[in-house]
């Protein structure tokens, strides 16, 4: 999606989910209740692009009862905002997308949701991939909060022009054969710099969060204790070498300057979960068919990938389940994405020759159907934590001040250990 999403953070400070400060993107749901046969308006509340402008159209045109209010708003400012609307118990939309990075916070709120079970969700569960269905449904197993929409297995999109002019090979497999281990695609990333004079990638944050998603481990594990010289050591350590190493534009994620830098190839590469290519293809439509891509460093991992929930605070609960339960059928999970690039989180639609088949144009032609589709089947995700948002968040910071010159490199971990364990008390 274009998810400012699952990880792709504009890096500034962020509290506590249970603990909020800030006001957030306003997404209230209908404060009354439909008169019977009268219109129903529905508010949806998400971030970035989860290809719902023309699914809007399609869905009120069979439902002309039917009102629907998109709400996009920035990644983390939706998340404390649904958190702040569910502690006062009023202004929650009528559908609330949440992301991976957060749904264990949420879950663990279950009844300030509405049951998917008792809608008669359990008979999706199959379709499902077993991990996704787990990961929004409540510690006693009793509650389904949420039915997902996409799951972001990873792989890599490069400028085939920009690769090019450096020397370096543009064919996608030769491509992947470059960086089969990170420390590789750091080297790639030296050779390209010092023939293009030009930045390789476009943030260092943006390469711990796959490097990260990689590991056994995240910040915490399943008991909710912060482990912090495991993966994120790895991915921390990884992360400062390609900062030293000079490959990052240093481009805060979702930025104006971010977007800009898509279109004037001020870099050549990025970490590319399935949703980033809507993203990449809305920012720089005119750069079509100068894009391909190519296997991750260190082989598969996730990034993002969502749920939709309905607060059980909302007024037209059964008009939100009635949408929800059509948003994600398979002729509209197909539809999302073949428009954004957003992979569905049921596999058996992996098979579907819409999706096995389908070739991205803007990206050269690479089959990205199957691309995406083999790197979810393999997936096995991270247990990610009730603090794993503000925690990521927090060590982001400290990436980024070691790219802005304020922190020094040799005090970087320490820092951000600290400022860590403070984001897992707050």
């Amino acid at each position: 999606m274009r998810l400012h999403r699952s990880g792709w953070v504009v890096a500034t400070a962020l509290v506590a989910v249970g603990a909020l400060t800030l006001a957030g993107c306003k997404g209230g749901g209908s404060d009354e209740p439909a008169k019977p046969g009268g219109p129903v308006e529905l508010k949806i509340a998400f971030w970035g692009d989860f290809g719902l402008d023309e699914l809007k159209a399609k869905y009120e045109a069979a439902n002309p009862n039917v009102k629907i209010v998109l709400n996009s708003g920035e990644y983390n400012a939706q998340h404390e905002d649904l958190q702040k609307k569910l502690i006062a118990g009023s202004g929650a939309p009528d559908i609330a997308a949440i992301d991976e990075g957060f749904i264990v916070s949420f879950r663990s709120q279950a009844d300030k949701f509405v049951n998917l079970l008792d809608k008669g969700a359990s008979k999706y569960q199959d379709k499902y991939l077993g991990w996704k269905w787990k990961q929004s449904l409540s510690a006693d197993g009793k509650t389904q909060i949420g039915l997902g929409t996409d799951v972001g297995g990873l792989a890599m999109c490069y400028r085939t022009d920009l690769f090019k002019a450096a020397g370096l090979p543009t064919e996608r497999d030769k491509v992947s054969a470059l960086w089969p281990t990170w420390d590789e695609f750091i080297k790639t990333g030296q050779n390209y710099t010092a023939k293009s004079k030009k930045k390789f990638v476009d943030n260092a944050t943006n390469l711990f969060n796959p490097i990260l998603g990689q590991q056994p481990v995240g910040f915490y594990d399943e008991s909710e204790a912060l482990k912090m010289d495991g993966g994120p050591k790895a991915a921390f350590d990884l992360t400062l070498k390609a900062i030293d190493a000079g490959l990052s534009a240093n481009l805060p994620a979702w930025s104006p300057e971010w977007n800009a830098a898509f279109v004037k190839g001020d870099f050549a590469v990025l970490a590319c979960p399935a949703w980033m290519q809507g993203h990449i293809k809305n920012t720089a439509p005119d750069t079509a068919g100068k894009w391909d891509v190519a296997a991750i460093p260190g082989g598969g991992g996730n990034w993002g990938g969502s749920f939709l929930t309905v607060p059980k605070q909302g007024k037209n609960v059964d008009e939100a389940y009635k949408l929800l339960e059509w948003l994600i059928q398979p002729e509209q999970q197909i539809e999302i994405f073949k428009k954004v690039g957003n992979l569905p989180s049921q596999p058996a639609l992996y098979k579907d020759p819409a999706i096995a088949d389908f070739k991205n144009p803007f990206f050269s032609d690479a089959p990205v159907g199957a691309i995406f589709s083999k790197t979810a089947e393999g997936l096995t995700p991270q247990y990610l934590g009730k603090k794993n948002g503000p925690t990521r968040v927090a060590v982001e910071n400290v990436i980024n001040s070691v790219q802005a010159g304020t922190t020094k490199a040799a005090d970087a971990w320490a820092q951000a250990v600290k400022e860590a364990e403070k984001a897992s008390k707050a």
